[in-house]
């Protein structure tokens, strides 16, 4: 009987446990929508504090229509984007979701994304862990142009 009792309450508690978990999301935003621009990305630090490698395999908003995970590739001279089926993040370490590289992208979204505002976003791991985060929305200068560190 003990048994049981003991198994009902894992389940029972099984979503607070998800409240608590190993991967941690440090400096996290989507970025802000220029005025032509018809999706939008997000970007974070995942942190893995766990002993095991940790999957990212799906992402979801009420922003976005779609939700697909990114990466970006160079082939020859040409940097293109391509779709990925998950984003691995190994045991006691991170992995970064930057602008060129990994990221979240943000399809079909259900109205502009400005600076200021807040959107959900539901990560969902291999594990079957489900882990829901309040995202900023920032404005992000594109390329080189953001760091001017002239002294004049």
């Amino acid at each position: 009987m003990k048994l049981k009792a003991l198994a009902l309450a894992s389940l029972l508690l099984a979503p607070l446990a998800h409240a608590n978990s190993d991967v941690m999301a440090h400096d996290l935003y989507a970025r802000a929508m220029p005025p032509s621009a018809v999706t939008s990305a997000v970007f974070t630090t995942l942190m893995n504090h766990s002993d095991q490698e940790r999957v990212l395999v799906s992402a979801t908003t009420p922003a976005a229509g779609k939700v697909e995970l990114h990466d970006v590739i160079k082939e020859g001279d040409v940097m293109k984007m391509r779709q990925v089926q998950q984003i691995a993040i190994p045991a006691n370490s991170n992995v970064e979701l930057k602008p060129g590289s990994l990221h979240i992208m943000l399809f079909n979204l259900a109205k502009r994304l400005d600076e200021g505002q807040n959107i959900d976003l539901t990560l969902t791991f291999k594990n079957g862990e489900v882990q829901t985060l309040q995202v900023p929305v920032k404005k992000v200068m594109s390329g080189m142009k953001k760091m001017d560190h002239s002294h004049h």
